[in-house]
């Protein structure tokens, strides 16, 4: 199990990712300029370019057939 899975089905649909990028992004920006916390400014950024470069380029969502055939493959091993 991974600290923060990029790759789990929550972050399927565009909205959430775009939200949790532009909320790290803006979070740094208000730790570099109100706080003046370098530190902090710098590792939320950091991760805010890591989840952008995650999301939106190397982002490899399944597809609703791969889906579908999980839930099959699920429900026929409980039986």
């Amino acid at each position: 199990m991974k600290l923060f899975d990029v790759q789990h089905p929550f972050f399927i649909p565009l909205h959430r990712r775009v939200i949790l990028t532009a909320a790290l992004a803006a979070w740094s920006v208000f730790e570099f300029t109100i706080s003046g916390s370098a530190f902090w400014g710098v590792l939320t950024g950091g991760i805010a370019l890591i989840c952008a470069h995650q999301f939106f380029i190397a982002f490899d969502p399944p597809l609703p057939e791969d889906r579908d055939k999980d839930k099959d493959k699920d429900k026929s091993d409980d039986a």
